[in-house]
């Protein structure tokens, strides 16, 4: 991968080069030199053609230089490919996006809504509602409710979970919906259920499927549920932010939990992967559901992904419960497994590590950030990202 800033592509690609080396430049001294990251890495492409790739800072917290093809956690930034996996199966045509999730899932058969855990749901919870997290289901971390203390309880949404598929099923339908399928949006574990019901489906786990359909076919060779021991050297340490400001080590990449077997994959949250491979992922997105000659989804499918699923087409402001989630609520909407602007068709995820992508099928960009740092509400690069290079777009595809 090349480092730095490509002058000529840029241009080519009508885009500012100068700006985009000042964006450079300010995230690097606002962010690294000034320790509140301890690395970044960002990948900026248009047409497909990298334009900007910089790494920054330390890997780890022994000074070790951040390598181009470092290895990250990243989190819900899962979410997006556990969304292409079973977008595959309903053009297989194994189920359908209004399929009752009981039909896959009989377990949740007599879940409850509220905190007495007395009602029924006033409908079905269908596989949209997983898709577009109005399932009912929530996040411990939301901190909200005591139904998210019982999620914290049981641990349900922490990153190294040591029960199975069926276990993580079984002990989620012990505890009520926060509110009936499709009345709400709630950012919560609906990815992680989503992943079950697609191994359940193919009778797969979900390494091996995603390994098998989507990373091979991809080209994806760095990502993966389990930290590889040959892989180990290029896998960065996590950071937390605590109250204090202080940044400390959450995660050391040597000796990291992404290491050990038998863990449940999380759909929702579970995978390590690189820039290269992540931009190789939103490239297929992109063309419409193929890369290389290799066809994972049809344009049609890809397209209703990133259209605003949310009922009555509302946006996430309006419709939202939750304290946290990965995007900003006010004219965003959400389809088949990300977020996007109603106005300008952008879509985009992060995770809570602080990495983040989006993708402009309009202007033909991509963006691909990653980084350490919990959580990801800590600062607003995200949207000093976007802006930066909106700023830096000299000749615009729209209108």
């Amino acid at each position: 991968m090349m480092d730095g800033l490509d002058r000529d592509a840029a241009v080519a690609a009508g885009m500012d080069p100068d700006r985009l080396d000042a964006l450079a430049a300010m995230l690097d001294r606002s962010y690294v030199q000034s320790g509140k990251l301890a690395h970044m890495q960002l990948l900026l492409s248009r047409d497909e053609q990298p334009l900007l790739s910089i790494t920054r800072g330390a890997a780890r917290d022994d000074g070790a230089p951040l390598r181009p093809d470092a290895l990250y956690r990243i989190a819900s930034m899962t979410k997006p490919v556990t969304s292409v996996a079973f977008m595959m199966l309903v053009e297989q045509g194994l189920v359908a996006l209004d399929t009752p999730v009981t039909d896959v899932i009989p377990e949740f058969a007599d879940v409850r809504v509220g905190r007495a855990n007395r009602s029924r749901p006033a409908r079905p919870m269908r596989m949209i509602d997983l898709l577009r997290h109005t399932s009912g289901l929530t996040y411990g971390l939301q901190r909200q409710t005591p139904i998210d203390a019982r999620y914290r309880k049981l641990g349900l949404d922490e990153f190294q979970q040591k029960r199975t598929s069926d276990q993580f099923i079984a002990d989620l339908a012990t505890l009520p919906l926060e509110f009936s399928p499709g009345e709400r949006w709630n950012y919560s574990v609906s990815t992680d259920v989503l992943g079950v019901v697609v191994e359940r489906i193919t009778g797969m786990d979900l390494e091996s499927l995603f390994q098998s359909r989507i990373f091979a076919p991809l080209g994806m060779t760095d990502t993966s549920f389990i930290l590889a021991d040959d892989k180990a050297a290029r896998m960065t340490d996590a950071w937390r932010l605590e109250e204090s400001g202080v940044r400390v080590v959450a995660d050391r990449g040597a000796r990291s939990g992404w290491r050990r077997t038998g863990r449940f994959h999380s759909g929702g949250g579970g995978l390590v992967s690189s820039a290269a491979d992540y931009h190789r992922f939103a490239r297929m997105l992109l063309r419409g559901g193929e890369l290389d000659g290799h066809r994972l989804l049809s344009a049609e499918t890809v397209m209703a992904m990133r259209t605003n699923q949310l009922p009555g087409g509302s946006d996430l402001a309006a419709l939202s419960s939750a304290m946290f989630s990965e995007a900003d609520y006010q004219g965003v909407g959400f389809g088949l497994g990300f977020a996007m602007g109603l106005e300008g068709g952008e879509y985009y995820w992060g995770g809570v590590f602080s990495t983040y992508f989006w993708i402009d099928p309009v202007e033909r960009l991509i963006g691909i950030f990653m980084t350490q740092l919990l959580p990801s509400s800590a600062y607003p690069i995200r949207a000093q990202l976007r802006e930066g290079v909106a700023q830096a777009i000299m000749q615009s595809r729209r209108g």
